[in-house]
């Protein structure tokens, strides 16, 4: 049996994450519009940025998905048709979603149509009922077994059921059903469904008795917020189960985190076909992901269902911001950069990113001041650094420190 490769789907949630997800490997990029979407605090994008998203993608090979997918009240209809109509203009390839409303509007627009993992597809009667409305792919219920996505595609090929399957191997976990959880509506009136969840979840609590004589900090197991998922380990069992693509979750993380998982899963996948995946670069790929921000890290419900695996926020960098790039000399590779805070010194690892450019790191071998050479460059300082890649002007700078250093 010959493997296909299953398409990488990576998570933008503003143009320098764009870029990142772009240049780091990514087959398709997902993406939302400002007030409608899963994720409403992430940047974002305006309608008429959709015409040059996809003229980007398309430059690049790359396929691009709307993701559109919240509940619509009725009042928003009209906007939404709007969206749909930018997006049909725009040419995107496909719009993530799970209201009705929204699935109808966009068959009339000759849409293809994506169901969102809100919706929660989970076996296979499901998958072939959202085909019938018309969906192409399902993004499966997180809570889904490999096992369980082992068989929904081999019932689909059976049954000749022309519907791909999206799984998640990457990126945030809700401890409820994704979308369904009351929490921070409740206690905030910001609604999960709505794309406005500012996960209380993820906090500590105090546990204070009835008649206030004592009080409990509830936070050292933060038993509410679930780890991270992370399938580097067994991305392999993807590929050999038929998945039609893998998604990273991460539309609300920075570039740094696009560039880094986006590499490592494009790495694994190649190294399997290349028939070079093997324990050590598995090891290899997952020391680099635990390098940007995570949780700690769970293998979810696709080997069985997670018991007590909670975990709070961690990384092992720290990312300091320190100044812009007002100038670049493309003939010999330096930024000039105009320091806003702190300092920067020779030896030290720096973390440039931007609208137009991808999240990249460089090494400072050699620093320069009006042609003198520095060990150091202080808060209103402009100074000069050599760096492997083309930077732009107004591109933000960041000190990046990993642990051991």
């Amino acid at each position: 049996m010959i493997n296909q490769r299953p398409e990488l789907v990576a998570p933008s949630g503003d143009w320098n994450s764009l870029q990142s997800a772009v240049a780091s490997g990514a087959d398709a990029v997902y993406f939302g519009v400002k007030g409608f979407n899963m994720r409403r605090s992430a940047g974002n994008f305006d309608i008429l940025e959709l015409k040059k998203i996809t003229d980007l993608l398309r430059e690049k090979g790359l396929k691009g998905y709307l993701a559109l997918n919240v509940i619509v009240y009725n009042n928003e209809l009209d906007m939404v048709k709007r969206i749909l109509d930018s997006a049909a203009a725009a040419e995107i390839d496909a719009i993530v979603l799970w209201d009705m409303a929204v699935l109808s509007l966009a068959k009339e627009r000759g849409l293809n149509i994506h169901i969102s993992t809100q919706a929660s597809v989970s076996n296979f009667e499901a998958l072939k009922f959202y085909n019938s409305l018309g969906a192409k792919r399902a993004v499966l219920a997180r809570e889904c077994s490999l096992e369980d996505i082992t068989n929904i595609k081999e019932r689909a090929k059976e049954e000749k059921i022309n519907c791909g399957i999206e799984t998640f191997v990457h990126g945030a976990m809700c401890l409820s059903i994704s979308g369904r959880c009351l929490l921070s509506q409740d206690t905030f009136k910001k609604s999960a469904n709505r794309g406005e969840c500012i996960q209380p979840c993820r906090r500590e609590f105090d546990i204070v008795d009835k008649d206030g004589e004592c009080s409990y900090v509830l936070g050292e197991d933060y038993i509410l917020s679930a780890k991270d998922l992370c399938a580097i380990d067994f991305i392999e069992e993807f590929i050999t189960a038929g998945v039609d693509a893998v998604k990273i979750e991460g539309r609300m993380r920075p570039p740094e985190y696009v560039k880094v998982v986006t590499a490592s899963y494009k790495t694994a996948m190649d190294a399997f076909f290349e028939g070079n995946l093997d324990e050590d670069l598995k090891k290899r790929l997952k020391n680099d992901l635990k390098k940007v921000f995570n949780r700690g890290f769970t293998s979810g419900f696709y080997f069985n269902r997670p018991d007590g695996e909670v975990g709070r926020n961690q990384r092992e960098y720290e990312k300091t911001y320190i100044g812009e790039v007002i100038k670049f000399y493309k003939k010999i590779g330096v930024a000039e950069i105009s320091i806003k805070s702190g300092a920067l010194e020779k030896g030290q690892k720096i973390l440039v990113t931007g609208k137009k450019t991808p999240a990249n790191f460089a090494n400072i071998t050699e620093m320069q001041m009006e042609h003198n050479s520095v060990d150091i460059a202080r808060k209103g300082d402009k100074v000069g650094v050599k760096v492997p890649f083309e930077a732009r002007k107004k591109d933000k700078v960041f000190l990046w420190k990993e642990q051991g250093e």
